[in-house]
């Protein structure tokens, strides 16, 4: 028995090796099989299986073919450009990438080498036949005009109005080229859609202007999300910005073993991940989402959200509207305690705060609230206006 096992497991392609252990349980002579898992697809006499119960299901060759691609054993980025040609390819954008790879990376330049050696050894282009054949990776990363053959590749922004999604837009771009190009047009839009708060206090001589939401944490999760989806898949890349947050789409989910609890580096397409890197827009492996949690909490903002589904990924950014100013005026120095920061932080929301609803956020009594608050006109971050019961507070600040 023990040698038909292992002919059995030999038999397997790729082999799988057996662990055989004889035991016995309630006077019973029991063999123990212990295989350890390799991560490929084995099968058995040209069959893939995959068990469904109790039971051993053969796959289909189409499984077969979408189990590779889960598992990153076919990889799109690595597959030909059947209808394109190294005509496709940009010999401007491959220059600016060498150099931009140099000053990155440090890395010395192979002046030995012309530049179809170069894309071959980038695996930018493949040897097919007696022709060279730009890969997917590089049309996506140099090609004149990738859309023409990967349409999926492109990414859609838009900003709505209002929070949620409707036909009623206020502006939209389709952003098309290269995956680094389409990062550069995609944080432009971003910047023109988005607020620009702004103050003035005794405590800085100069105004201080800040974005609603930290621009570099967003452009590591859209460069996330084009490096990182499922090129397989047709849906593009989407950016939504509504009046209360950001979402980042993409088709996709995270690799089996990784989660934003756990972003270990496990790239779906790792050629475009060296390249985003050689350009220094990738500073470390598996440390992006890390920056972004990190980029929000020091902007005064919540971490990002990651929304996951079997088809698609989504990373929320959420506003705080003009909240995040309070963290501008401690690294002025200035102090708050907390029942001071979630005053101000409904004042910068509604524009207005007397001193009941002030006892109320804070369950204190209205002495309390009295210091509290003149300890913030001292300091001249609000003013009051009105008299008697229909005085209140407004910023002095945004």
């Amino acid at each position: 028995m023990e040698s038909q096992i292992a002919s059995i497991a030999h038999s397997c392609r790729p082999s799988v090796f057996a662990k055989i252990e004889a035991v016995e349980i309630e006077g019973k002579d029991i063999l123990v099989v212990r295989i350890k898992r390799t991560g490929s697809i084995h099968s058995y006499k040209n069959i893939a299986y995959k068990r469904v119960g109790s039971h051993d299901q053969p796959l289909s060759p189409q499984e077969v073919i979408e189990l590779a691609r889960e598992t990153g054993r076919i990889r799109f980025e690595d597959q030909i450009c059947e209808r394109a040609s190294l005509e496709d390819i940009d010999e401007e954008k491959l220059q600016w990438y060498l150099t931009k790879r140099r000053t990155s990376r440090r890395k010395p330049p192979s002046e030995e080498l012309n530049s179809a050696a170069l894309l071959i050894n980038l695996g930018a282009v493949r040897r097919y036949g007696h022709k060279l054949i730009p890969t997917n990776a590089g049309i996506l990363f140099f090609g004149r005009n990738p859309q023409s053959f990967i349409p999926q590749s492109r990414l859609l922004a838009v900003r709505f109005e209002g929070r949620e999604l409707s036909r009623t837009t206020i502006d939209d771009l389709d952003c098309q080229g290269t995956i680094w190009e389409i990062v550069e047009q995609t944080e432009e839009f971003i910047r023109r859609n988005i607020r620009l708060f702004g103050f003035r206090t005794r405590f800085a001589f100069r105004r201080i202007d800040k974005m609603e939401y930290p621009v570099d944490a967003l452009r590591e999760a859209i460069i996330n999300a084009l490096i990182h989806r499922d090129y397989f898949e047709t849906p593009d890349t989407k950016v939504f910005i509504f009046d209360d947050r950001i979402e980042i789409l993409n088709p996709g989910s995270f690799p089996e073993g990784v989660s934003p609890e756990r972003p270990i580096h496990k790239p779906r397409n790792p050629l475009l991940c060296q390249f985003m890197r050689d350009i220094g827009l990738i500073e470390k492996y598996g440390s992006g989402i890390y920056f972004m949690k990190d980029m929000c909490k020091d902007w005064g903002i919540s971490e990002p959200e990651f929304i996951l589904s079997q088809g698609q990924t989504k990373v929320v950014f959420k506003s705080a509207g003009k909240g995040i100013l309070i963290q501008e005026l401690r690294r002025l120095g200035i102090e708050f305690n907390q029942r001071q920061i979630k005053g101000l932080e409904y004042l910068l929301l509604y524009g207005k705060l007397s001193t009941k609803i002030y006892c109320q956020l804070n369950q204190v009594v209205p002495d309390t609230a009295n210091r509290d608050l003149n300890d913030l006109l001292e300091k001249g971050i609000i003013k009051r206006l009105g008299k008697g019961r229909t005085a209140h507070y407004v910023p002095n600040i945004g």
